[in-house]
Formats: C-alpha cells, structure tokens, sequence
C-alpha cells in the first residue's frame, strides 16, 4: 500500500514521540517499511521543521539514533512546570574522569588512576549511576580481568553532541591524537610534564 510523504512524515512523528527514548534508523525503516534514505530524508526534513518554525521539541541525531526532546531554550520553564530541579553539576573530579573516558575510550580505571595520579572508584562509580559511562568489556589477558568504560548515548544527549567526533580537540594534542613535546613554554623550551 503506498502511502504519501505527509502520511509517512506524521507517523513518523507518532513514533518518535510515542518512543520516549532513542530509536534507532532500522526500526524506523522496518516500522514504517521504507529504505533508509527515504527515512534520513523524513528525519531531516522534521528536524528542520522544528528547529525553522522555533517549536518547544528537537529532533536529536546521536549517530544512528533519533530521538524527540525538548528545545533546550525552555528548559527552565519546563523545569519550573514540572518542579523538576535542576540535575547536580559534575565535580571537578567527575569531568575529569569523563573526559579521560571520552577521549581515550575504551579505557580500564587503572588507565583512568594513572592519568589521574588518584583513585577514581568514586568517581566512576558516580559517571555509571548518572548513566554518562557504561562497562563495555573486560580485558581478559590481564590479572583480575579490569572493566573498560566507554561514554553512553546519554553522554553525547548531555553534552548536546551527536558523535565524539563532536568533541573539541585536547590542548596539546596534534591531529592523529598524540601529545606535542614541542609546545611552547614562553622561553623557547619544551613545556615541562
């Protein structure tokens, strides 16, 4: 049964709303029963809709996920309807730690102590519980077979970024991700460690 773009576009736009959570661009194909590029073309078009019109909702892209959230220029108003406080702020330590995890992934806590000069159980404890890193495997070959972290969905929702390639570069580092012994310490020398 074919059915007209504006039809595929509302559907569209029941399930994303009905999803309350990402879903991903196969299960959109497969629900809707059209190829991917006629759903990428669905997704753009209202994900322009909402942002050009200035609507209370985003269409969020996080790499082949898509998900309907609030626009985040209500969310104070929002907040304030529904009483909801506003999340605690991550510790100095806490941003460190994530971005240790989100530069380096996928990285054990030992590699996270190490970089850090400090133990980081707390602290990786307290990322797993607001869901911003998740356990993603274990080195086997290694004694007592360490846990590897790596960032979640709900990291890149809360830093409003849609892939890691979002990230802004390390300071110091050069392109290919390796740390520059050249920087300048104002004397002409290597900077000091």
């Amino acid at each position: 049964m074919a059915r007209d773009m504006r039809d595929l576009e509302a559907a569209l736009e029941g399930i994303l709303f009905a999803a309350g959570e990402p879903i991903h661009i196969d299960r959109i194909c497969s629900s809707l029963e059209i190829n991917r590029s006629t759903a990428e073309k669905l997704l753009g078009k209202l994900g322009d809709y909402y942002a050009f019109e200035r609507r209370g909702i985003r269409l969020l892209h996080m790499e082949n996920d898509w998900q309907l959230c609030t626009a985040p220029e209500y969310a104070a108003v929002i907040r304030r309807t529904f009483e909801i406080r506003k999340p605690a702020k991550l510790s100095q330590p806490a941003l460190e730690v994530l971005a240790i995890v989100a530069y380096y992934q996928p990285v054990t806590r030992a590699y996270v102590d190490q970089v850090r000069g400090v133990d980081s159980a707390y602290t990786v404890s307290l990322l797993l519980d607001r869901d911003l890193i998740e356990v993603c495997g274990q080195l086997k070959e290694q004694p007592g077979r360490p846990r590897l972290y790596r960032t979640t969905e709900n990291f890149l929702r809360s830093f409003h970024i849609s892939s890691l390639e979002e990230l802004p570069p390390l300071p110091g580092m050069d392109e290919s991700g390796q740390l520059r012994l050249d920087s300048q310490d104002g004397e002409g020398g290597a900077a000091e460690e």
